[in-house]
């Protein structure tokens, strides 16, 4: 199969496309595939296709089956896995040449369109959420203060600590109900340690799991602070690990890396941290893999399906991106956060828009 075949259309051409050789590794794409997948054409080149199958091995059983005739075999509602973490949907074209090789061409869904498949929450969400923070408010200042009365009588060191949580989360849900009332600008972030936002958030699955749960770490100790707000990204991440313990996980693992000249949207980083979340429970339904990002959508009766949106936005306002693969028996959500260059202070908080 030739390196390059039709060099000069391809490069031009909006549509992804890509090309492997008959063992199905990439000898390259043109820029529509590299930027759709977020990486560089060089990083992709020697992947096996199938390495971006996030479907358990849906593309390996297609390639094994594909005719050598020339006659493309059309996948609907494929999920690729991102190099750099998260997903792409697309319907996608494999046809094989007359060397044996394979020209792969991707036509991203157009029914959700852009980077991420979140939306802004309607006017009407908004509105219910303020009239719920309203109603949450006096009984929180209540929870507040009760927590400040027991921390006074309270001699033991680790029920001093479980009250002291207590009154730091009141504080967390304080600071949401005044964010939800009264909307201000982002505040400044600031330096933040990564593992004592992780450390917070294995304080409260703790506390809320007890023993049903087992919670492991893997924490890469040379990792830098990233600029950002500690709550919020508390909130993102317990939004994580709950969706964990929801999805009737019995073991949860909190893993950070460093990720080295990272693309997250359009912008290139030298350095960003790679969060993940694995957990063991039954996984994304389905039906709902290119839907789980939206707001209001949810595969429990009893969900609100506002966790993982949230969780989210949060990684857009750090810059940041949250991808996922899933299978039933393994899931594992991807939170990518950008470090600044040394000297960038990048103060200012809601950068990602």
């Amino acid at each position: 199969m030739p390196d390059r075949p039709d060099p000069p259309a391809l490069d031009t051409l909006s549509t992804p496309v890509a090309w492997a050789d008959a063992e199905g590794r990439l000898l390259g794409c043109n820029p529509a595939f590299a930027s759709w997948l977020g990486v560089s054409a060089r990083r992709l080149q020697g992947l096996a296709v199938t390495e971006l199958d996030a479907e358990g091995g849906r593309l390996a059983d297609l390639l094994v089956r594909l005719p050598d005739t020339g006659e493309a075999v059309r996948v609907r509602r494929a999920r690729l896995a991102m190099p750099g973490g998260g997903e792409r949907f697309a319907e996608l074209l494999l046809a094989r040449d007359e060397h044996g090789g394979l020209r792969l061409e991707a036509h991203p869904s157009e029914e959700f369109p852009g980077e991420d498949p979140a939306t802004a929450l309607p006017a009407a969400l908004h509105a219910a959420l303020k009239g719920l923070a309203h109603e949450v408010r006096n009984p929180l200042a209540g929870l507040k203060g009760a927590a400040q009365l027991l921390a006074r009588r309270v001699e033991n060191g680790d029920a001093r600590q479980l009250v002291e949580l207590i009154g730091s989360e009141a504080d967390r849900l304080a600071a949401l109900v005044e964010r939800l009332l009264h909307p201000t600008p982002p505040r400044p972030f600031a330096p933040t340690n990564i593992h004592a936002v992780l450390e917070r958030v294995r304080q409260l699955a703790e506390t809320e799991a007890g023993w049903s749960v087992k919670l492991s770490r893997d924490f890469d100790p040379s990792l830098p602070d990233i600029r950002g707000d500690a709550d919020r990204l508390v909130q993102a991440v317990w939004n994580l690990v709950r969706n964990a313990l929801e999805s009737g996980a019995s073991n949860v693992s909190l893993r950070t890396r460093a990720e080295h000249h990272i693309v997250i949207g359009e912008n290139v980083h030298r350095l960003a941290v790679r969060v993940e979340v694995a957990d063991d429970g039954r996984g994304v339904p389905e039906d709902l893999a290119e839907r789980i990002f939206l707001p209001l959508v949810t595969g429990r009766a009893e969900g609100t399906g506002l966790g993982l949106p949230l969780a989210q936005q949060i990684a857009r306002e750090h810059g940041g991106s949250l991808g996922y693969r899933s299978r039933p028996g393994h899931t594992v959500f991807t939170l990518l956060l950008p470090v600044p260059p040394a000297g960038d202070e990048g103060a200012a908080g809601g950068g990602a828009g």
